[in-house]
């Protein structure tokens, strides 16, 4: 995903409403976030839907380096040789 541009990326729920299709093919074509602001705070953020689920990807595997290291960390683990009999094992049956 690449940075936010603050001038062309941040637009009010007005200037939005009023110009939705444009806004829609800027996200298509930039694969930048469109930020949405209602009373002047930030409301809601439009995504490409293929940057969308990149970052669902890049979470869940970040998610699952974070558990993987609580489980090291607790001694919840199969030393490389251990795991390695193991597949031999199960090759050999």
């Amino acid at each position: 995903m690449l940075n936010l541009s603050l001038k062309e990326d941040i637009r009010s729920l007005t200037d939005f409403r009023s110009n939705t299709a444009a806004f829609l093919q800027q996200v298509r074509d930039k694969k930048r976030p469109l930020v949405i602001t209602q009373h002047g705070r930030s409301a809601a953020v439009l995504l490409d839907v293929s940057e969308y689920e990149a970052l669902l990807e890049k979470l869940n595997l970040l998610t699952d380096v974070y558990l993987a290291e609580q489980e090291i960390k607790q001694s919840k683990f199969v030393s490389h040789q251990a795991a390695r009999d193991n597949v031999f094992n199960e090759i050999q049956k």
